[in-house]
């Protein structure tokens, strides 16, 4: 998206072109699959790219769109046009109000159904890596929907005005995806009304038993916690549980430690479950690398030089990671559809219910 061409665009306003445990506790610190929905929504979603991220400074965003074949597409905020532009455009849109919970905008083009986006990223005191899972495009023109499905780091920490927001934002259930030893030492914040339950993906997983002294090993113990998040007896049993209550249409939010690895794999399932392309879920799972920067900076600089060569490939992700996953799928199941109902446990009839949900 970046490297789209940029139109001139009329913006009202402002117009610019040691142990397991111990390491758990450290991340806390502050081919495409083909699935094609057997729905077709009433108007094609002309937009082939979009994306809303909100500025340092409160208020502004930028709004950045591709939609080939359409003369204009008109952004709304509040009720009210904050922009416009052609087939392409970046927008930045300033003076909004500065203590929304979230700003959304409504993408309208000359032709065709429009979009409903806000930033991915909630942004809360207590968190730095709680995301919406929607926004994406499938590989058949379809859209995920953003206000479904939550994605995060852990909960502990959340302050009362953030319980405030996520209480309003409506989710119904919080799965903690955290090992034993986790939730004792930093059990879950969530909002009254919001149901908690336990979803333990690597209970029975030996990886973690002990930790890496080279940077290889580092590197293997997370390629080799991948596959068993794909495998595992107990993963298995843990994303069922998280899969059921998105396929029930639950509002749902689910999180690790650091919100990237445990839940990196979760978002990517779905994703490509709902037909989102490999290049997108990948591009999803490695943003955790951007929003955990400065957490997982502050964590390296507190280490000895050697110990942080250590830890540096425990605390990123890298494509080579969820790769391993994707690997482990096509070596056990045989196919991500087989692991869909044998991993996950989604039927087809769940499935094409999942898409009509989650998909417009």
């Amino acid at each position: 998206m970046t490297h789209m061409k940029q139109q001139m665009t009329r913006v009202r306003g402002t117009v610019t072109a040691l142990s397991a445990a111990a390491f758990l506790a450290t991340l806390a610190a502050p081919a495409a699959s083909a699935h094609a929905g057997h729905h077709a929504p009433s108007a094609r979603i002309p937009f082939t790219q979009a994306v809303v991220t909100a500025a340092a400074t409160p208020g502004t965003y930028e709004i950045t769109w591709k939609a080939p074949g359409v003369r204009r597409v008109t952004v709304k905020a509040n009720g009210r046009t904050v922009a416009s532009g052609g087939s392409t455009g970046t927008v930045k849109v300033t003076g909004l109000p500065a203590n929304a919970d979230r700003q959304w905008f409504d993408l309208t083009p000359d032709h065709g159904r429009g979009l409903h986006l806000a930033d991915r990223l909630i942004k809360l005191d207590g968190t730095v890596n709680f995301r919406d899972a929607g926004g994406y495009r499938t590989a058949d023109g379809h859209w995920v929907k953003m206000g479904e499905v939550y994605r995060s780091d852990a909960l502990d920490k959340l302050t009362t005005a953030d319980l405030a927001k996520l209480k309003r934002l409506g989710i119904d259930t919080d799965y903690d995806l955290r090992m034993a030893s986790e939730r004792a030492a930093a059990p879950d914040r969530v909002p009254s009304g919001t149901s908690y339950v336990v979803a333990d993906v690597l209970a029975g997983s030996p990886t973690y038993t002990a930790m890496p002294t080279t940077e290889a090993e580092a590197v293997a113990m997370m390629t080799d916690g991948e596959k068993f998040m794909v495998s595992g007896d107990s993963a298995k049993t843990a994303y069922q549980q998280v899969f059921s209550g998105i396929t029930d249409g639950d509002s749902v939010l689910f999180h690790c430690t650091a919100g990237k690895d445990r839940t990196g794999w979760a978002n990517a399932a779905l994703l490509t479950a709902l037909g989102v392309p490999r290049e997108t879920v990948m591009a999803d799972y490695l943003a955790s690398n951007d929003y955990r920067a400065q957490a997982n900076a502050a964590a390296l600089a507190s280490m000895p030089p050697e110990q942080a060569k250590v830890y540096k490939p425990l605390l990123d992700v890298r494509a080579e990671y969820l790769n391993s996953g994707f690997a482990e799928v096509k070596d056990t199941f045989g196919s991500f559809e087989a692991y869909e109902r044998q991993g996950l446990g989604i039927s087809k009839s769940e499935l094409r219910d999942l898409k009509r949900d989650l998909l417009v």
